[in-house]
């Protein structure tokens, strides 16, 4: 690990790989705070470096002080589930494995709730980090297997990690995301139409609300893509058809199926099999009751029911399904989705908010009246009174919230 003031987050990083990892090294760049008294508390080694402005030669500094077999690199915002701890003892016992990629859960995040990071590897002289903005094992580990060509990647299909810096209020919160288009932007400037920074710098750009700046450097990353960089050209896809939803929908479903159909591990593609399905139940309603609605509809369900299955761990998935079926007009099955999402994720005041309507349609006032008031709890809890108080003024006199 590379560490500076994660004092708040660094101990339960380190717990979830206790009784796991042999050793815990951790370099430090000039904390201020108690990350090295916590770090040693928790049984890690700990060295100092100071900062050389660029992630790769850190994490080299700090991959020459491991000697295990295996490295496993985390983030102080990282951890790892237990459910995978088995899996990838089965995957380091194999003789000719060389690096494992691991499924990331991203929680909070809402396009790419799955990630997949290149951070299991065997220690070899060859492996090292290279990349300013996102530094990476992966140009060495290619470059080692063809010299040495007996050496296999494998995939863990478990999710293994969960990162929690890209939740929405914690990126609000910060300056992460001005420290990251720093980054980019430098990293542009070297190396202009790389399709990695491009992905990254353009969907920042789109979700800032800079559409045509974002657009322009997806198109600019999609065009500097190889056919082969599957993961970066479904991020470059996805985003742009994010950006282009609001005004040119027919051309971003377009752009969902081409992200779709790449060869990636399914719960990689869950942002755009998501965006798609929500997408085109929208479009089917402000169609009528046509067969292109009817298509339409068909298609999301399908949709929302793969990702419901491909993860049903994600509450995410099991809220567009319901959004669809609520829209094909099945009430009970929306009001069930509703309940299994709300089951794994109870702190979206939407979701509650969804499940108090779908069951007012269906004639259960008690039932919307409980959703209801516990958006309003959720929306004022997470400061946004407006959204609460609209609530409240538009459907309290219904359904006698205030009783």
């Amino acid at each position: 690990m590379i560490v500076r003031n994660e004092a708040e987050r660094l101990e339960r990083c380190l717990a979830s790989v206790a009784g796991f990892v042999d050793e815990m090294v951790l370099l430090d760049t000039g904390s201020s705070d108690a990350t090295v008294a916590i770090a040693e508390r928790c049984g890690a080694v700990v060295h100092r470096l100071a900062w050389p402005g660029d992630f790769a030669p850190a994490r080299n500094a700090a991959l020459e002080l491991v000697r295990g077999d295996w490295v496993l690199v985390l983030d102080a915002d990282e951890q790892l589930r237990p459910q995978a701890r088995q899996p990838l003892r089965q995957l380091m016992a194999e003789p000719d494995l060389l690096l494992v990629n691991l499924l990331r859960f991203e929680r909070g995040a809402r396009q790419s709730p799955y990630s997949s990071v290149s951070r299991l590897f065997r220690r070899h002289a060859a492996i090292h980090w290279s990349g300013r903005y996102h530094a990476m094992v992966d140009d060495s580990v290619l470059a080692l297997i063809q010299q040495e060509p007996h050496w296999r990647i494998a995939d863990c299909p478990e999710p293994a990690l969960v990162h929690d810096g890209y939740r929405p209020e914690l990126l609000a919160s910060g300056d992460k995301a001005r420290r990251l288009r720093q980054a980019m932007e430098r990293e542009l400037e070297q190396r202009p139409g790389d399709p990695y920074a491009c992905a990254k710098l353009g969907s920042l750009e789109v979700s800032e609300g800079r559409h045509e700046r974002g657009i322009a450097l997806l198109e600019q990353g999609l065009a500097h893509c190889a056919a082969a960089a599957a993961a970066v050209r479904y991020e470059l896809l996805l985003h742009l058809a994010i950006a282009r939803t609001p005004g040119e929908p027919l051309r971003a479903i377009a752009l969902y199926r081409q992200a779709l159909a790449l060869p990636l591990a399914e719960r990689i593609s869950l942002g755009a099999r998501l965006n798609l399905a929500g997408l085109l139940a929208d479009l089917a309603g402000s169609c009528g009751e046509g067969n292109t609605a009817r298509e339409q509809l068909a298609e999301a369900a399908q949709l929302a029911h793969k990702a419901a299955a491909v993860a049903p761990e994600l509450g995410l998935a099991w809220a567009r399904l319901a959004q669809v079926e609520r829209r094909r007009g099945d009430l009970a099955a929306a009001i069930q989705a509703y309940q299994r999402a709300i089951s794994l994720d109870p702190g979206q005041p939407e979701w509650h908010q969804n499940l108090g309507a779908a069951q007012l349609l269906a004639g259960d006032l008690d039932g919307a009246r409980r959703g209801f008031r516990e958006a309003i709890q959720l929306w004022r809890q997470q400061g946004q009174p407006a959204a609460a108080e609209d609530l409240r003024r538009r459907l309290g006199p219904l359904v006698k919230l205030d009783e």
